[in-house]
């Protein structure tokens, strides 16, 4: 037995009461007991985290499984699933540590069942769970069911109340609530059905507390929803029977422990105090009190709740697999780990390092359960530590520019948008954790400059180069200002720094800072000494280590602040190069001028996947060489932070085997981790190297020449072969310094622009590693639908849904990122599943037909016409029955109608050929369904319509009275 204990006497621990509910379903019931997936999605672009039990389930419930799969095989499971709510549509994480339940990490309880046991016996094992085993006190206990709803054409479910009566359950705690309470659906289409919550009153004392059920109050609390699978939405909207019947049920750990351990918060529970305890050892402030709201002074007691809860969060998202980073699920753990650190250092004196010393105290209290944590602790640390301490640089550093800014401004006024984005794009300050900052000191943001600001970059980023330069009037300087410049011997600027970077000890890339002078601002197409706060424009630098946008490859980012003055950041959005000078764009965010000296800071992060992109762009060129002959020309290529695009000269469409070929040249080179070498040759000498990759454009004089695995010298030797052997091409850019960073490279589309010139885009390391889980994800599906189709199905509805099955699946496979040459398969097979689809619809329709004619022929014995309604399931169905009718009689004019359960009426009609030209089929359906408010069309032989139910009996007698009056 797990049950709270009242009148002091020590409670379950979350331990046991977790081990309680595997052990209850194992033995008691023969579930089969799962491990918990991890946190990240493998296959599913649409979610950021595993954020429910049922996740790793959803092939059964959409019936896509692989039928020979072990997960095929299961048809009672039971498991406590790690999940993960923060980013995207389920997304509490502002919310954490406002409130005492609000969590982005927890634990969800779930028992499942697949096509075995329905409601009566999943409401009967949660009851006999929560008040046998857990002894949960059974006044104290409420059920709801779902009560309707008219609109879909949806009864009361009935059966589950009478359940639960039937328990013991008094008719006063069993309560109907509508559709958006007790009825749950996945998405928009898929599988969905009733549900039946259970809910607890923290109150007690014998009183009737139904009223207090779903309506938000802290002292009705739902602890576990029993979902029943037993419809599938489609996309019409409609709703039909599954042909097999699924539970789905959870219980969130964090708040039965809560209940069991007599709690009103989570964060009382021993889930978390050991934690806080950690906390209050490791910092300078007081012990935490479970406060909220004014009562928090300081917000001690809230800065306590966002650690704890986000280092359990950081420990089981960093042992999955998914590290602090720059986009989708890496960048939402970026957030937290910031948010964490935050509130360590700004609100608990914590002095660095504290949020990694929680991790073995989360371990403890987690470990048993997900032994992963304990294999990982030391991996976690680290990535903790390295994190914590690049951000608290900056959270010092966006700290004194957001105070310098505010006593600055005028009273009552917003926060400066451009200081804001500045600490956005150049420090990586989330949105939220500005507005946080500045909700603390009273003030707002001017948000809607903000997202001005915001709305330009991205329209930059999503024009690309050439979009972007065309009306820029900052960054390109016209003919009259860049001759001043030359005239006035203003120096080009040295770039050379841009190459300044090296590999350090660990394999992470260390950048080297660049100090340089401002010779010139520019602005609104003329040359300016200064530029006033607020205002962009062109910054002219006698040397930068900023990337300029140039041979294909997106320019850098990153900020400038002013020597001596560290809280001002200039944040650098693009960077362009005219007549050898490199102009930075800039939001000055306070008073620019000339002769201002200044340190360039790169953002490392976007140069680095720029220059991983880089040098898989040249891998790619050699391996499309070796792979489609050597006449393969480049015609062109961009290169940006999130993929590349690659151009060239083809006589054909690439084909499956040969991408597949190109991906596995490129795998066999990140393998040797070749070294890429760098040098500046004259250009004579470097275009006498046989074998050189060089595209038609004008080069500098000297020339960088970039070589894989070969040093430029042994390259320019005479009669060296060595280019012939590996990538060697004349590039200005940024580059790896090992092949091996690359990690992987998925080429995920292919088309032909015009004859004779393909296209390919790719993505590299994690984006590839996604790309090719996602692939064999839909492999599986696509399988899984091929296998099922084989099956003899001689129901049209269940045909039909396969075949819309299919047509969503192709849909998929043509717009998901996923290596190219596996979706040129899957369309392959897909295609022909369409076709083998509509062609056996088509034969179960006519089989339909034949038996449905055969019944009427007998009954009307070759009269001149037929009229009468019968059942069908489509339009094409009646369409058949009257073809079949009229090919047996030819001599027959036929009507049917054939009521729908949407009370819409379908009408098809054929006229026989020895009626025309005086009995017409099509005036006849318009005659008929403008009786019922509808509408027809056709021609004198075949016609077809619809209306409406209410007016079928006159349509009936309309219809005979027009075939007397023509025939």
């Amino acid at each position: 037995r797990c049950s709270p204990r009242r009148g002091g006497a020590a409670c379950p621990s979350a331990g046991q009461i977790r081990a309680a509910f595997l052990r209850f379903f194992e033995e008691r019931h023969g579930h089969r007991r799962l491990p918990s997936a991890p946190v990240r999605p493998r296959g599913d672009p649409r979610l950021l985290f595993v954020n429910a039990g049922m996740n790793q389930f959803k092939p059964i419930f959409l019936g896509t499984v692989h039928p020979r799969s072990e997960l095929a095989q299961h048809r009672r499971v039971v498991n406590s699933q790690k999940c993960v709510r923060a980013g995207g549509k389920h997304n509490d994480l502002e919310d954490v540590g406002r409130d005492t339940y609000h969590h982005t990490f927890f634990e969800m309880l779930g028992n499942w069942s697949f096509g075995d046991y329905f409601k009566e016996e999943a409401c009967s094992m949660a009851w006999e769970l929560l008040t046998e085993v857990y002894e949960i006190p059974r006044d104290r206990l409420y059920v709801t069911y779902f009560g309707g709803d008219p609109s879909l054409g949806l009864s009361a479910d009935e059966e589950c109340r009478d359940v639960w009566l039937r328990l013991g359950v008094p008719a006063s705690h069993v309560l109907p609530f509508p559709l958006k309470d007790n009825f749950w659906e996945m998405g928009d289409t898929g599988p969905c059905g009733p549900c039946t919550e259970i809910h607890y009153d923290h109150v007690g004392g014998g009183r009737n507390a139904a009223a207090l059920v779903n309506q938000g109050s802290p002292d009705v609390v739902e602890i576990w929803n029993l979902v029943f699978m037993q419809y599938s939405r489609e996309v019409e909207g409609n709703l039909l029977p599954l042909p097999q019947h699924h539970v789905d049920t959870g219980m969130g750990l964090e708040r039965l422990v809560t209940v069991l351990q007599n709690k009103r918060s989570n964060y009382d529970t021993d889930l978390f105090t050991p934690i806080l305890d950690a906390i209050h050892k490791g910092c300078r402030a007081p012990r935490y009190q479970g406060l909220v709201g004014n009562a928090d002074v300081g917000r001690v007691n809230m800065a306590y709740r966002v650690v704890a809860d986000h280092v359990r969060a950081l420990c089981v998202c960093i042992t999955d697999g998914i590290y602090p980073g720059f986009s989708g699920a890496e960048l939402v753990l970026r957030r937290i780990l910031r948010r964490a650190v935050r509130f360590c250092s700004e609100v608990l004196q914590a002095p660095p390092g504290l949020l990694a010393s929680l991790v073995p105290t989360v371990v403890e209290v987690l470990g048993d359960a997900y032994p992963e944590l304990t294999r990982n602790a030391n991996q976690i640390k680290d990535i903790i530590n390295e994190n914590e301490a690049a951000f608290l640089s900056s959270l010092e550093r966006g700290r004194r520019i957001i105070e310098r800014t505010v006593q600055q401004m005028e009273p009552s006024t917003n926060f400066p948008a451009e200081v804001a984005w500045s600490l956005y794009g150049s420090l990586g300050f989330p949105l939220d954790l500005i507005d946080l900052m500045l909700e603390e000191k009273g003030i707002s943001l001017d948000s809607a400059a903000f997202n001005e600001l915001a709305l330009e970059d991205a329209k930059r980023k999503a024009g690309g180069a050439q979009a972007g330069q065309a009306g820029n009037t900052n960054t390109q300087l016209d003919v009259h200002s860049l001759a001043w410049l030359q005239g006035s011997n203003v120096p080009a600027t040295d770039d050379s720094p841009k190459y300044a970077y090296t590999l350090g000890q660990h394999g992470q890339y260390e950048f080297s800072p660049c100090q340089a002078t401002v010779l010139m601002l520019y602005r609104d197409q003329s040359l300016h000494k200064e530029v006033e706060a607020g205002q962009r424009c062109g910054v002219i630098l006698d040397r930068t280590n900023f990337y300029a946008e140039q041979g294909g490859q997106d320019s850098d980012q990153g900020y400038m602040i002013r020597l001596g003055q560290q809280d001002v950041l200039f944040p650098v959005e693009s960077v362009h190069l005219c007549g050898g000078y490199v102009i930075h764009e800039v939001t000055a965010v306070e008073t620019l001028r000339a002769g201002d000296q200044v340190q360039l800071f790169v953002d490392e992060a976007q140069r680095l996947a720029c220059m991983t992109n880089h040098t898989a762009t040249h891998l790619l060129n050699f391996a499309l060489r070796r792979v489609l002959g050597d006449s393969t020309e480049q015609r062109g290529s961009h290169v940006t932070a999130e993929r590349l695009r690659f151009d060239f000269d083809t006589k054909g469409h690439v084909t499956v085997e040969q991408l597949q070929q190109v991906e596995q040249v490129v795998q066999d080179l990140i393998q040797k981790n070749e070294v890429v070498h760098m040098a500046e040759v004259p250009l004579t000498l470097a275009r006498r190297v046989q074998g050189l990759r060089a595209v038609d454009e004008g080069y500098p004089d000297p020339v960088r020449i970039v070589s894989l695995g070969v040093p430029v010298e042994n390259v320019l030797t005479c009669d060296s072969k060595a280019a012939m052997q590996t990538s060697v091409e004349l590039c200005c850019g940024t580059h790896l310094l090992q092949t091996g960073s690359v990690e992987d490279l998925a080429i995920i589309s292919e088309r032909q622009l015009v004859k004779g010139i393909s296209r390919v885009i790719a993505v590299t390391g994690g984006r590839a590693k996604e790309a090719r889980e996602v692939g064999q994800c839909l492999a599986m599906e696509v399988d899984s639908l091929s296998l099922r189709m084989k099956q003899r199905i001689t129901s049209i509805p269940e045909m039909q849904n396969l075949s819309k099955e299919v047509g969503q699946l192709t849909k998929v496979v043509a717009s998901t990122a996923m290596p190219q040459w596996q979706r040129k398969e899957l369309q392959t097979i897909l295609k022909a599943l369409q076709r083998t689809a509509n062609t056996a619809i088509k034969k179960l329709e006519l089989q339909q037909a034949e038996k449905v004619a055969k019944i009427l022929l007998a009954k009307y014995c070759n009269q001149p016409v037929i009229i009468d309604t019968i059942p069908a399931d489509s339009l094409s169905i009646l369409m058949k029955i009257v073809n079949q009718l009229c090919d047996k009689s030819p001599g027959t004019s036929v009507l049917l109608l054939s009521p729908q359960a949407s009370g819409e009426v379908l009408c098809a009609c054929q006229v026989s050929k020895s009626c025309v030209p005086t009995f017409s089929a099509a005036d006849w359906a318009v005659a008929v369904c403008t009786q019922m408010e509808g509408k027809a069309g056709g021609s004198p032989i075949v016609a077809k319509g619809s209306g409406n139910a209410k007016g079928m009996q006159g349509a009936l007698a309309t219809a005979l009275e027009f075939a007397q009056s023509k025939l």
